[in-house]
């Protein structure tokens, strides 16, 4: 959407604080030896509290409130009584949700407690190319352009980003346009960002896999060449200059 008054303004922000509010606590509540579905569970109450409703089940009938992926699952996995948390878990949390007719998305992925397994290198070259991209966007930039910055810093850090997940527009829908707001330089795409637009940026840095194929439950992403993968996402409105970060209470980036 492209915010034209301030009670759009207004709206949007007060969504994506709600988003972030229940990104922060989910994941400073997550820890070993709970269910992924506690901790989806824990998530809607905090939706429930604000009047917000899950977008992805609004949007897409998920099972589940809030998509959490864990390991080698790189997005939209299904909180399950049947996954049990463990320490050294790569844990990737994406919470979207609709409040009073505003949508707003936010995302991050972090270790849970020690990481034994080494996948904070991963976490925060996800992080840093989120805060690279997000620096890199105003009015009338070149959508392709930020997504060269986006491949370019993950290659900077020896890994990959995925070629078929993107960021969005959003505000009155879980996605509008601009779509497929890629991590990548698609030289065929001539789209700009237009100032005062709303739009959810987001990484998809991957250690092995450059594409993300659907599992058998028709939700859950893994990597084409297995590995692991990293998602940092804010939901921004774009400006003449620096962007606003409306989700920026989730404190993901610090």
């Amino acid at each position: 959407m492209s915010i034209t008054k301030e009670s759009e303004l207004i709206g949007m922000q007060n969504a994506s604080n709600v988003v972030a509010y229940a990104l922060k606590q989910m994941i400073n509540y997550a820890q070993p030896g709970m269910t992924t579905k506690e901790l989806d569970e824990y998530g809607a109450r905090i939706l429930s509290d604000f009047g917000a409703k899950s977008a992805p089940y609004l949007t897409y009938g998920f099972p589940g409130w809030n998509c959490i992926s864990v390991d080698n699952e790189f997005c939209h996995g299904v909180p399950s009584e049947k996954r049990l948390l463990k320490q050294g878990n790569l844990i990737n949390i994406d919470v979207s949700a609709e409040v009073n007719g505003y949508w707003a998305d936010n995302g991050a992925s972090f270790v849970l407690g020690k990481d034994i397994n080494g996948h904070q290198k991963l976490v925060d070259a996800s992080k840093e190319v989120l805060r690279k991209a997000i620096n890199h966007i105003k009015g009338g930039v070149k959508i392709a352009d930020m997504g060269h910055v986006m491949e370019t810093e993950a290659k900077k850090r020896g890994f990959r980003v995925i070629k078929n997940l993107g960021g969005h527009g959003i505000g009155r829908s879980l996605h509008e346009q601009p779509d497929e707001i890629m991590n990548f330089k698609n030289r065929l795409d001539p789209r700009r960002f237009k100032k005062n637009s709303v739009v959810a940026i987001e990484t998809f840095i991957s250690t092995r896999s450059s594409y993300a194929t659907t599992l058998n439950d028709g939700w859950t992403m893994v990597g084409d060449r297995g590995g692991y993968m990293a998602q940092h996402e804010h939901t921004i409105i774009v400006t003449d200059g620096k962007p606003i970060i409306l989700t920026e209470a989730n404190e993901i980036l610090n």
